[in-house]
C-alpha cells in the first residue's frame, strides 16, 4: 500500500483513534499525529494525548475501492471536491511525519498563508521547511497540510533558521537532502 497515496478521512469528533485502530487492524496504512498537552480538571492536572488534527485521519488506500473506508465507525467521508476524492501531497505528509518524529513540542496551530517561509538548517529538522513565527519569544516552524486548511507548529531554534530558497514551494525532509 506504500505506493498508494494518501488520503484525509473526515472522522467523527473524538473518535480519531477509534478510526485509527480499525484502520490498522483491516490492514490499511493509516496516521494519526498526536501531541501532547496539559488538562486541568478541578483536582489535577494530567498531560493527555490529542489528535493534532481534530476530526481527521490519513490513510492510504485505493480511492476506487472506497466501501471498506466508508462502512468504517467513525469515518464521515473523505476529503473531495466535488465528486473527486482529492489525496494529500505527500511532501505536507512527510513533513507531518517528521515534526511528530522529531519528539519536540508540537501543537495545533491556525492555518497560515503569510509569512517568511524558512528551511530549517540544522538539527533533527533539518531540510523541513516551512513558515516561522515568534510566538512567546520564542520560534515556531509552522507546517501546512493545505487540503484540510489546517497546520500544526513545533518549536525550534532560531540558530537552526534560513531562508528558504525562492524558487522552494515545498516541505521537504530528506536526510540524504541535506546540505551543508
Amino acid at each position: 500500500m506504500a505506493n498508494l497515496p494518501w488520503y484525509a478521512l473526515h472522522v467523527r469528533a473524538r473518535h480519531e483513534k477509534a478510526v485509527d485502530r480499525i484502520l490498522r487492524d483491516r490492514g490499511y496504512e493509516a496516521l494519526l499525529p498526536m501531541y501532547r498537552a496539559r488538562r486541568r480538571w478541578s483536582d489535577r492536572i494530567r498531560e493527555v494525548e490529542l489528535p493534532l488534527f481534530p476530526c481527521y485521519v490519513f490513510c492510504r488506500f485505493d480511492p476506487h475501492s472506497l466501501i471498506p473506508i466508508m462502512v468504517t465507525p467513525g469515518v464521515i467521508r473523505p476529503i473531495s471536491f466535488g465528486n473527486r476524492i482529492v489525496p494529500v501531497d505527500e511532501e505536507e505528509i512527510r513533513a507531518v511525519q517528521a515534526v511528530i518524529g522529531s519528539r519536540l513540542n508540537c501543537e495545533p496551530w491556525p492555518y497560515f498563508r503569510t509569512g517568511q517561509r524558512v528551511r530549517i538548517e540544522h538539527g533533527c529538522l533539518s531540510g523541513l521547511e516551512g513558515f516561522v513565527q515568534l510566538v512567546k519569544n520564542r520560534f515556531r516552524l509552522v507546517v501546512n497540510v493545505t487540503l484540510l486548511q489546517r497546520s500544526c507548529a513545533v518549536e525550534i531554534d532560531q540558530a537552526w533558521l534560513s531562508p528558504a530558497p525562492p524558487d522552494s514551494s515545498r516541505m521537504i525532509h530528506d536526510p540524504a537532502k541535506r546540505s551543508g
